[in-house]
């Protein structure tokens, strides 16, 4: 049960972000564009929650790793999993922004 939750949140095993991104991954900050604004991880793309559909539809590499941020985690595990749905395959949460800003 512990571990469903982990998993829903993206909590799973420990995941190097930095690595991801070396590799090609982009990162969609799902806030809105005001919190945005207001400091974002460097290279961090903003796809606010409620356009991340559309987003998603005109993204046509579904096997590309994304890496979704907000400010506390709720939002990018919200958005993780909205992706995956969508058939997108190598998703992570990466919670707070501050995680992924490097």
């Amino acid at each position: 049960m512990i571990n469903t939750i982990k998993q829903l949140f993206g909590m799973g095993p420990s995941v190097n972000f930095k690595e991801l991104v070396d590799a090609g991954a982009v990162i969609w900050d799902v806030r809105s564009p005001g919190e945005f604004k207001g400091g974002h991880a460097r290279g961090a793309v903003n796809v606010p929650l409620d356009k991340l559909s559309e987003y998603a539809q005109k993204h046509k590499n579904k096997d590309q790793a994304i890496i979704t941020c907000c400010a506390s985690g709720m939002r990018s595990a919200n958005a993780k999993g909205i992706l995956e749905r969508a058939g997108f395959k190598n998703v992570y949460n990466g919670g707070p922004w501050s995680n992924v800003n490097f």
